[in-house]
């Protein structure tokens, strides 16, 4: 039997196969999942996608005969990135379940579990109800005679292609090239379908479906995974670059020479694209988003939404505001128009329309969204994240000119600068960022809070 301990996070279930992660406890998972959901209740049924690594199609069989098992009907939509299971989920009106792991090596594998409307399933919201079945079932023998509900294959693709052509249409704007670099991960099922007609010519990169990684690791957030697209988008002297991770729900951005795009400056750009449909919206980002969205989007007459990280938090906030789109500094984008999902392939549609309405080079029309200068993503190992975060605390408290809060961590602010530490929920390691209004005050700053917290080894991402 499989070790399930620790592979149920707070958002999805994720680990090694077939160590963690096997059949017994897909097929365990699938029967849970339809009775916390209620699915029997209700709609009757899920739909279940998955990704191109090799274990995926078993775990997905594995899902839907658990699912089965209860007299549950399954849709299956067979190969498919994350988004356009969101999309299943809210067009079908189901439940859904998504096999990958998204932008992890690939021995790992894992589940993205959703609401009828692609509403989330978290921690608190049924994922450790789902765990604690999965465990008593796995000690447990099988009950005999368990109802059988039938398992139909249904391809989505096209319809998800045209949902995405209707809520944003590039049929006005200038021919562009764009180099594409898939990481072998389900933008190479997607892209193909997304820009089969219209103004756009890919330049394909890694398009291959493999779920081994053979060229790099399907995760843009790291730069060295952007090495080949920037040097691709030099030689081809395309229009932009768009990297895309293994599942194909985050979209990257590199302009004209090769230089990367920040996650917040597509945010802020794609904020005033919605807020110019639906003016006086409520848009939400998380508080690593640069300080310029926020700012961006007042001046566009919607009102800034600040969360905590994470999509529940993001579809929580958007829920609650009626929010027409939310971004986080991890590329992930989420639209109203989308049932609140994340999708980087309609925000890369977004980025294409905002080039391609007007003349400019990509570097410069993006430069306006990009106001202040930021460290990125630094991870410091820490022996006691609480008391590194309550010395850090200490030293900027009552500080003249200076606040701090907690929405998410330590958030400290002043006038031309600020920072957030936030605990990692699986690592013993403290994230730090930092933002200023130029290079030589983030370094600044960036360095006096890298001073004090004493001993740690410190990963740039």
């Amino acid at each position: 039997m499989a070790d399930v301990a620790g592979i149920f996070k707070a958002y999805d279930v994720r680990g090694v196969v077939p160590e963690q992660l096997d059949e017994s406890v897909a097929r365990a998972t699938g029967a849970a999942f339809v009775e916390v959901l209620d699915v029997l209740a209700g709609p009757g049924a899920v739909v279940i996608g998955y990704d191109m690594r090799p274990s995926s199609p078993a775990l997905a069989a594995a899902f839907a005969e658990g699912v089965a098992s209860t007299g549950a009907d399954v849709i299956d939509i067979g190969l498919a990135s994350t988004d356009q299971l969101y999309f299943a989920s809210g067009r079908l009106d189901l439940p859904g379940a998504m096999f990958t792991a998204s932008h992890n090596p690939a021995q790992y594998n894992g589940i993205k579990m959703c609401r009828a409307g692609a509403a989330p399933v978290g921690s608190d919201s049924g994922l450790r109800d789902i765990a604690d079945l999965v465990a008593k079932a796995l000690t447990e023998s099988p009950a005999a005679g368990s109802a059988t509900g039938h398992i139909t294959r249904k391809d989505l693709l096209t319809a998800y292609a045209d949902h995405l052509h209707d809520l944003v249409d590039l049929s006005g704007i200038r021919p562009l090239t764009v180099v594409v670099d898939a990481g072998n991960g389900m933008g190479g099922h997607t892209v193909p379908a997304v820009f089969a007609d219209g103004p756009v010519t890919i330049v394909p990169m890694y398009f291959e479906l493999d779920g081994t990684f053979p060229n790099h690791e399907a995760n843009p957030l790291d730069p060295k995974n952007l090495v080949d697209l920037q040097a691709k988008v030099r030689e081809t002297g395309a229009d932009l670059g768009l990297a895309f991770d293994g599942d194909a729900d985050r979209c990257f951005v590199v302009d004209e020479k090769g230089d990367p795009i920040s996650p917040s400056a597509i945010t802020g750009a794609v904020a005033v694209r919605e807020l110019a449909k639906h003016p006086g919206s409520a848009v939400i980002h998380n508080l690593i988003t640069s300080k310029a969205v926020p700012e961006l989007i007042t001046e566009h007459g919607g009102t800034p939404v600040r969360a905590r990280v994470g999509h529940s938090y993001i579809k929580q906030k958007m829920a609650e505001t009626d929010a027409v789109f939310g971004g986080e500094h991890s590329a992930h984008y989420y639209f109203r128009d989308f049932w609140r999902a994340d999708t980087g392939m309609l925000a890369a549609l977004h980025v294409l329309a905002a080039l391609g309405e007007q003349d400019k080079p990509a570097s410069e029309v993006f430069a306006e969204y990009e106001r202040y200068v930021a460290s990125g993503e630094i991870n410091n190992t820490v022996d006691d994240a609480a008391a590194t975060v309550a010395a850090i605390e200490d030293t900027y408290s009552g500080v003249d000119g200076v606040t701090v809060d907690h929405l998410d961590g330590l958030t400290v602010s002043a006038g031309q600068w600020w920072f957030n530490v936030r605990a990692s929920n699986t690592e013993p390691l403290l994230r730090l960022n930092v933002e200023a209004a130029d290079r030589a005050e983030m370094e600044r700053v960036r360095d006096e809070v890298l001073a004090l917290i004493t001993g740690a080894s410190v990963e740039e991402n």
